[in-house]
C-alpha cells in the first residue's frame, strides 16, 4: 500500500459477480464510501450489463458508472498485439489483457471524486491481481484495497464464506452454479475449472462461443480484409471502427470453431495453467495481418520482430503494461507496420483459417523471376551464390572428414 488517504471514497472494480458483490459490504462496513465502475469490454450484453448496475444500486453503493470499454481495448491492446502476432508461450491471445483497461477506467473515475483509494476482487492466488496492482502502481501514488486477498488470510473456503457474508445482509446470490469458471470480453472467452483443471479432456460442457464439428456450416466463409499500416480498418469493403471489426469477425469465425484451443502455460509466479480458451476474432485478425505482413516486410524484418514481439507479449502477460520497454518495443512495431497496407482474403471451412489470397502495392516480388519458376539470373550467377553462401558449412565438412 502506498499513501493514507484522507478521503474515505474509494473506487471499486465492479463486475456484478461474487467476489466484487462482496467487495460493496465489506468496504462499507471497514469505513469506505464505494463508487463503482463497471468496464464494459465486450463480455455482456444489454440485459446483463442492466443487471450489474441493478446490482450496485441492490447493494448500495454511493455511485455507480458504466464505460464503453471497446475503443480502449482495441486502441489500447488489439493493435499493437496484431502488430506484435505473437501469442503467449505460442499459444495463448492474451485474452484477459481488458484487465488494463479495467485500471484505466477505475483510475478516471478516482480523479473525478478526488480519491486515490483503488480496490479490486482478484483473489490471492491468481494472476490478475499482479496486472490489476502494477497497472496501479505504475500510474501514481494510490492505495489498493483487495478484500478477498485480506479474508483469504483467515478463510479457506472463500466463496462459500463470501456467500454466507452477503446472504447474512439481506443480498442475493445467483442461484445458478457453474462447473467452470469463465472469463468472456471483446478478445475472446476463457475457462477454467472441473476437468480442465484436472488435466482432463474438456467436457462438452465446456465449450463458449464456438460450435462444435457436427454443427459447423457446410458451406465455407471467405472474409476481405483491409488493413492500413498494419491495422485492420474494413471488413468486405466496409469502413468500421476497429472494436466492431473484431467483434464481427468473432460471430463470423464462431460458428466455424475457429480459435478454440486448450492452452498449457506458466503462470506469472511458476506455477502451470491450464484454460480453454476461444478468439475466433483475434485469431482470424493474426491469420490475416501475418499474411500482409510476410509479403511487404524484407527477409531481416520477418526474421528479427518475433524475437522482440514476443518480449511485447510477456510484459503484457506478467502485469507490465506501463513498463518503459513496452513502450519502445511499441515504437519499434510501429515502425515496422509503415508499408503493412493491403487487402487479405481469408477462408474457413470449419477448425482453422487461412489466408487465401493478399493484394497490396508493397509486395516483394521481383518483376524478372518468380520462385521455383522463372529467373532473371543466370545459372553461373546461382552457383556462385550457392558456392559462397555455404562456404563456412562447406569448410567445417571437407576439414573434419
Amino acid at each position: 500500500m502506498t499513501s493514507v488517504n484522507t478521503s474515505r471514497d474509494i473506487v471499486l472494480a465492479f463486475s456484478g459477480g461474487l467476489d466484487t458483490s462482496f467487495c460493496v459490504p465489506y468496504l462499507k462496513e471497514q469505513g469506505w464510501t464505494v463508487h463503482t465502475v463497471f468496464a464494459d469490454t465486450g463480455g455482456v450484453d444489454a440485459e446483463e450489463r442492466a443487471f450489474i448496475e441493478q446490482r450496485a444500486a441492490e447493494l448500495g453503493v454511493a455511485s455507480h458508472v458504466t464505460v464503453d470499454g471497446g475503443p480502449a481495448i482495441w486502441e489500447g491492446f488489439v493493435k499493437p498485439f496484431v502488430w506484435a502476432g505473437e501469442a503467449y508461450q505460442g499459444q495463448y491471445p492474451l485474452l484477459v489483457s481488458d484487465r488494463y483497461l479495467i485500471v484505466d477506467a477505475a483510475l478516471a473515475r478516482a480523479a473525478e471524486l478526488g480519491t486515490n483509494a483503488i480496490a479490486h476482487g482478484c483473489t490471492g492466488m491468481g494472476n490478475d491481481q499482479v496486472r490489476f496492482d502494477l497497472a496501479v502502481k505504475a500510474q501514481g501514488d494510490y492505495r489498493i484495497v483487495a478484500p478477498i486477498r485480506e479474508i483469504q488470510k483467515e478463510h479457506t473456503q472463500t466463496r462459500a464464506y463470501e456467500q454466507a457474508y452477503l446472504e447474512e445482509r439481506g443480498f442475493g446470490v445467483r442461484a445458478k452454479q457453474q462447473a467452470y469458471t469463465i472469463n468472456e470480453n471483446l478478445l475472446g472467452l476463457t475457462m477454467s475449472g472441473g476437468e480442465i483443471d484436472r488435466w482432463e479432456a474438456p467436457g462438452e460442457g465446456a465449450r463458449g462461443w464456438c460450435a462444435p464439428r457436427a454443427e459447423w456450416p457446410e458451406a465455407p466463409l471467405q472474409v476481405k480484409v483491409r488493413f492500413e499500416q498494419g491495422t485492420a480498418v474494413a471488413l468486405d469493403g466496409e469502413t468500421m471502427p476497429g472494436a466492431q471489426i473484431l467483434a464481427k469477425l468473432n460471430a463470423l469465425f464462431a460458428p466455424y470453431g475457429v480459435g478454440r484451443g486448450v492452452y498449457t502455460g506458466d503462470t506469472v509466479i511458476g506455477l502451470k495453467g491450464r484454460i480453454v480458451y476461444e478468439a475466433p476474432g483475434l485469431v482470424s485478425l493474426l491469420a490475416a495481418h501475418r499474411a500482409l505482413e510476410d509479403t511487404v516486410l524484407t527477409k531481416q524484418q520477418n526474421r528479427f520482430k518475433p524475437e522482440v514481439a514476443r518480449k511485447w507479449t510477456e510484459l503484457v502477460y506478467e502485469g507490465f503494461f506501463h513498463d518503459p520497454l513496452k513502450a519502445d518495443i511499441e515504437a519499434f512495431l510501429a515502425s515496422s507496420q509503415a508499408k503493412v497496407t493491403g487487402e487479405v482474403v481469408l477462408e474457413t471451412r470449419g477448425g482453422r483459417v487461412d489466408a487465401v489470397a493478399v493484394t497490396s502495392p508493397h509486395i516483394l516480388n521481383a518483376k524478372g523471376a518468380t520462385y521455383a519458376q522463372s529467373a532473371d539470373w543466370g545459372v553461373e550467377e546461382a552457383e556462385g551464390f550457392i558456392k559462397l553462401f555455404g562456404m563456412s558449412s562447406t569448410l567445417y565438412a571437407q576439414v573434419n572428414r
